[in-house]
């Protein structure tokens, strides 16, 4: 366990805040110190006022800052005149206060003088070198000071950048630890030059695409449309980002990062001008924080109309979905896009050569190696793939040609040698089993995960899969436990998992200890194929349906009483039928940022694979819970009704999706090594559960919902299908009009699920939600 036990934030805007958020997710208090409200009176608590709101502002943060609303407890709003001694206490300091040098030199004096000997000072600076922040102080407080960059929003945002080129490494390695087991963060140490690296290279790409598409004439929808789904980019693509972060900060960042960097450097070249980023300012068009940035809702309009501006003039239009040649290639597809002739094309190679070529040009001067370099981009702007690995998808060798023709200069790493011809570049290489990287000098190192990091990705380079169809794979990740993985779109469950999942029991039944339900998706599982269920429907294929019904229930029936452990490793979203899988486990091992839920009452179903029945053993097994015949089913009946999605493991667990013995992963990257050691300690002396009946109140307690639900419809809370899709989960939770005094078996339920599910698929309401999601991912209220 890490040494740091308390922490103190100061600086309480939206970054700091931010930051006493994922450490109170932690589990660990923190003080956050902000000036002294001006507008209060001398020594009376409102004196902290600035703070304290800055604590409630988290409770209604969107998206949600806390994990769990409880935690917000950890963290103390106090302010800098009267409460910084209190800092004498804490382990680790980190300052977040506005970009100015004079005032954070200042602070330190402060910091010094009463904390601890051998505490961590950080500075949470995005754009300030290290070696200006220490200059003129003591070299006792230089050697536990740091930079640690968090980015924006800190709960979500994986990467956190540190630049100790003078600190202890003692104390860095302390940080280090507590930063990737506690907080859940990937450090990536950086050197102390202008901007780090995933600011000094993303803003880079930023500024280009922006130039790029005035210089040649582009719509900022035709823009993102190509710099997004194409490039392995989030859907925001670039002018969506910008207005994501803040349009305001853009003059700021780019002065300061011009300023520091030398004439030659191809960010300076690259800026410019641009008076309608200045218009946009000065007319409080800063982003979504404000009225509008580049997109816009024209609220005058019912319901209100989205808009984009021209970069020509600054005007707003309707935002339009342009059919943009090249749009819809996939990124291994890129080199496609890349070569087309018409100005789509070349538009997108202009922006993605200089990205990449700039990014080759960084190694050694921002970080050691390339692997850093793609890291930061990957988790600080959410790429899917980092620079090196994109210029290995298009062929390193051909980007480093068509470079070469376009003119550009050769990046060193990227020269030619003769042991090394152009066409056989590559930035990543498989090699005894392992995967190596180009260094700076052109020679492959093995990349050597940390300890206690174990990824799928690794494992399927060097071995073939156990089993696997169009939609699951069974992977062997070693001393006896397979991995059952999904690969179907967006991790959705058909007939093909269910087949795969009933083989991959029996195999493990003979040879092995235990089975991980594990993929590194963005999702886990988004619950069962929709639009395989639209499709059968249509051709009222009934029976094949109620088939599909029937094998979920014995697939999951069948992985609940396996022989062995069953450990569930969700991330991202495991909902419907992926909670059902969850549901069904031995034990899960959920990395914090899983949102799950039973949601099928959005498009007009109902849990039909055992989650209804799961759900109710849950509550009526919870701890100090009421018992009788309608505590539990009253919760579960809320939960499911309400298609209620708890947005953490922590609130998972507060609506019993996860027990008080299931555990929590805060890094992603440990997930499948945690899910693995968990799996081997329920192998010893392993005994699978045993059945348990259930009692429920029968039709009084489903008259009783239906008068709840007849309530929410008079008040407008619920539409007329809501009623009659809760109506039928009433059935269920209820045990249909079955006689009280005798329980119901799990089959009992599970034929309930059963039949309202095949009643209520029929219905032509549900059958427009199914449609509407399918075409707008969006629920339909009907």
């Amino acid at each position: 366990m890490s040494n740091i036990k308390q922490i103190a934030v100061i600086g309480a805007g939206a970054m700091g805040a931010g930051i006493a958020a994922v450490i109170a997710n932690a589990g660990v208090p923190v003080l956050l110190l902000d000036r002294v409200d001006e507008h209060s009176q001398e020594k009376q608590p409102e004196r902290s006022n600035i703070a304290r709101n800055a604590v409630n502002r988290l409770l209604k943060s969107n998206p949600e800052a806390l994990t769990h609303k409880r935690n917000i407890k950890l963290i103390t709003p106090l302010n800098i005149d009267d409460h910084l001694h209190l800092i004498s206490e804490c382990d680790w300091i980190i300052e977040a206060v506005s970009e100015n040098l004079a005032l954070k030199q200042n602070l330190y004096k402060q910091i010094d003088a009463v904390r601890k000997p051998g505490s961590i000072v950080s500075s949470n600076t995005s754009t300030l070198p290290l070696h200006c922040l220490v200059q003129g102080l003591p070299e006792s407080f230089a050697a536990d000071f740091c930079i640690s960059h968090f980015f924006n929003p800190p709960r979500y945002m994986r990467l956190l950048e540190i630049v100790a080129e003078k600190a202890n490494p003692e104390a860095i390695q302390q940080l280090e630890n507590f930063a990737d087991l506690q907080l859940g963060k990937t450090v990536i140490h950086c050197k102390d030059s202008p901007g780090f690296i995933a600011n000094r290279l993303g803003i880079f790409w930023i500024y280009c695409a922006l130039v790029e598409a005035i210089d040649m004439g582009l719509s900022i929808e035709e823009a993102d449309a190509l710099l997004s789904k194409p490039c392995g980019i989030p859907k925001t693509g670039v002018f969506g980002l910008m207005d994501l972060v803040g349009i305001d900060l853009m003059p700021a960042i780019v002065g300061a990062m011009c300023q520091a960097l030398p004439e030659h450097d191809p960010f300076v070249q690259l800026q410019r001008h641009i008076p309608l980023i200045d218009k946009m300012i000065s007319q409080g068009y800063t982003g979504r924080k404000s009225k509008g940035g580049f997109y816009r809702l024209d609220r005058s309009q019912t319901p209100p109309a989205k808009e984009a501006i021209c970069l020509n003039n600054g005007d707003y239009t309707p935002a339009l979905r342009p059919k943009v040649p090249g749009a819809d290639t996939r990124v291994h597809k890129l080199r496609h896009l890349l070569s087309r002739e018409d100005k789509y094309g070349q538009y997108t190679w202009r922006v993605m050569a200089q990205t990449l070529c700039y990014a080759a040009n960084l190694v050694g001067e921002v970080a050691e190696d390339i692997t850093s370099i793609d890291a930061a981009m990957r988790l600080g702007y959410n790429w899917k793939y980092g620079p090196f690995e994109l210029m290995d998808i298009l062929g390193t060798g051909w980007l480093a040609e068509h470079l070469q023709t376009d003119g550009f200069s050769l990046p060193p790493i990227l020269a030619t040698t003769a042991r090394r011809p152009l066409y056989s570049l590559q930035a990543y290489k498989e090699h005894s089993e392992q995967l190596h990287f180009m260094d700076v000098y052109g020679r492959y190192q093995p990349l050597i995960r940390p300890d206690g990091v174990l990824l799928l990705a690794d494992i399927k380079r060097h071995q073939q899969p156990l089993l696997k169809n169009s939609s699951a794979s069974l992977w062997n990740i070693g001393d006896g436990v397979l991995c059952f993985e999904f690969t179907s779109k967006m991790n959705s469950l058909d007939p093909d998992i269910m087949a795969l999942l009933q083989q991959s029991i029996a195999v493990v039944k003979r040879n092995h200890k235990a089975l991980v339900i594990y993929n590194e998706g963005e999702n886990f599982s988004v619950g069962a194929n929709l639009g395989l269920a639209m499709f059968t429907a249509n051709i009222a294929a009934w029976q094949d349906i109620e088939a599909m019904v029937m094998a979920g229930q014995q697939t999951f029936k069948a992985l609940k009483y396996a022989p062995f452990p069953v450990v569930s490793a969700p991330s991202g979203l495991a909902l419907g039928g992926g909670c059902e899988v969850l549901l069904h486990s031995d034990a899960i091992q959920a990395h914090i940022e899983t949102y799950t839920g039973l949601v099928e009452v959005g498009v007009g179903l109902v849990p039909a694979w055992g989650g209804c029945k799961e759900m109710l053993a849950r509550w009526q097994q919870k701890p100090n819970y009421p018992q009788g015949p309608m505590p539990a089913p009253a919760k579960v009946f809320e939960l499911i009704s309400t298609a209620a999605v708890a947005k953490s493991a922590e609130q998972a667990r507060s609506n019993q999706v996860l027990r008080q013995y299931d555990q929590i992963t805060m890094n992603r990257d440990r997930l499948l090594a945690d899910a693995k050691a968990t799996a081997l300690q329920l192998a010893k002396n392993y005994q699978p559960p045993k059945s348990a009946d259930f009692n429920l109140p029968g039709s009084s307690g489903k008259l009783a919902f239906e008068m709840a639900v007849n309530g929410f419809v008079r008040n407008g809370k619920a539409t007329q299908h809501d009623k009659t899709v809760s109506l039928h989960v009433a059935d269920i939770i209820s045990g249909g009009d079955t006689d009280v005094s005798k329980p119901l078996s799990e089959d009992d339920l599970l034929s309930l699920e059963r039949q309202n599910f095949m009643s209520i698929i029929r219905h032509p309401d549900t059958l427009a939600r199914i449609e509407h999601m399918l075409l707008t991912g969006k629920p339909l209220r009907n």
